[in-house]
């Protein structure tokens, strides 16, 4: 049976194999003329491009392309893209590609046309409430990975190389999510083990934070239970048969699910990975990855309810703690995903620092325990020397 599918929760999103084929459509019902297609530097060689801008020509829409994220993109690689808009009179955006591409393409739509400086729209505080939310620039999003869910997000994970050390800082406003997305699996069909792999991983980590976070939303909390049954289904078959179509539709749409989730919050995981990621320019998916059972094991002691519930909602031979993290481990095993943060090149130089890092990230807040720096630096130490 195809999977295909038209919703309009949390925004409009098609689903199905060739739905690429909608890009036109979407860009004239947004009024969009002229857009501009944010991604990155290797898969703008990648046949999907070329058909983007070809069936935005057939449809009399321009199609400019902007290569210039890095692999975090940073608050250059945006400010460059605004510019790049306001000089060539883009309204409308398209991102396409995976977390970078998608993040930066939001961000640069979300700063165009604004007269706030860049940082002044960081996730803090009331900040977004000063953006000129009518000033925004529509968004198409088309993700050609299945793990960060940034097509369904209201922020844009930017780096700030202005810092002291690099920093991931958040920018958000209601009217950052894209209008249209387009879920094709056959995007993905090119994604390497690995890359399932991690970014299968990351979608599993937003999926299980917002299910563990202690924030009030039981929509999200059904949304998260209801994608980590499909992780756990069709991550492995993806893994190993990267050809299948049905699981490809799927992990997207788990993705998807876990960034809709996490509006119930994140946690430790993410304020980890944030910064280990500025830091050691490490893959956000992978360190998601392995800090996983290192910040279970750590939030345990508040958590133990909520994931006896989710081992019977899987349907765990053991419904107990030891059995979700018993799945975890194993399913990290059958992804070949490294132990420890030391088997990826990361020591404990920087401990005290990273600790002090993380309690700043704003997944901090929503951890299921407000940790300390000296926690932050405990756990992370925990994940570099394999504790569990």
């Amino acid at each position: 049976m195809a999977l295909e599918a038209h919703w309009h929760y949390p925004t409009d999103i098609r689903v199905g194999a060739g739905c690429l084929s909608f890009i036109a459509q979407a860009c004239e019902s947004l009024n969009i003329t002229k857009a501009l297609l944010v991604t990155d530097k290797q898969l703008a060689s990648f046949p999907m491009v070329k058909q983007v801008q070809q069936l935005c020509e057939n449809h009399q829409i321009d199609c400019d392309v902007f290569t210039q994220i890095a692999f975090d993109p940073t608050d250059e690689n945006i400010l460059l893209g605004a510019k790049t808009v306001n000089q060539d009179g883009i309204n409308g955006i398209i991102a396409l590609g995976g977390g970078a591409s998608l993040d930066a393409g939001k961000a640069i739509a979300l700063i165009a046309k604004q007269s706030l400086s860049f940082w002044n729209m960081e996730d803090v505080g009331d900040n977004w409430t000063h953006i000129q939310g009518d000033k925004v620039l529509p968004v198409i999003a088309v993700p050609t990975t299945a793990g960060t869910g940034s097509e369904v997000g209201r922020a844009a994970v930017i780096t700030d190389l202005q810092d002291q050390y690099p920093r991931k800082r958040i920018l958000f406003h209601p009217q950052l999510m894209p209008k249209r997305v387009l879920l094709d699996p056959l995007l993905t069909l090119s994604l390497p083990p690995h890359i399932t792999a991690a970014t299968g991983m990351d979608a599993l980590s937003h999926l299980l934070e917002a299910y563990c976070a202690p924030s009030f939303h039981p929509m999200a909390e059904g949304i998260a239970i209801e994608g980590m049954k499909r992780i756990k289904h069709f991550l492995p078959i993806a893994f190993r048969q990267g050809d299948d179509i049905e699981a490809r539709t799927q992990m997207l749409v788990a993705s998807t699910m876990g960034a809709t989730a996490f509006q119930r919050g994140l946690g430790a995981m993410h304020a980890l990975a944030h910064t280990l990621g500025a830091l050691y320019g490490k893959h956000h998916g992978l360190l998601n990855a392995i800090l996983m059972p290192y910040v279970l094991k750590f939030n345990q002691a508040v958590i133990e309810n909520k994931l006896v519930n989710l081992a019977k909602y899987l349907a765990f031979e053991h419904p107990s703690v030891e059995g979700v993290m018993d799945w975890i481990l194993a399913l990290r095993n059958h992804l070949d995903i490294p132990h420890t943060l030391a088997l990826i090149d990361i020591d404990l130089c920087d401990a005290k620092m990273i600790g002090q890092m993380a309690i700043c990230d704003a997944a901090a807040q929503t951890n299921p325990i407000i940790l300390s720096a000296e926690q932050y630096t405990a756990l992370f130490t925990d994940a570099v020397e394999g504790r569990l």
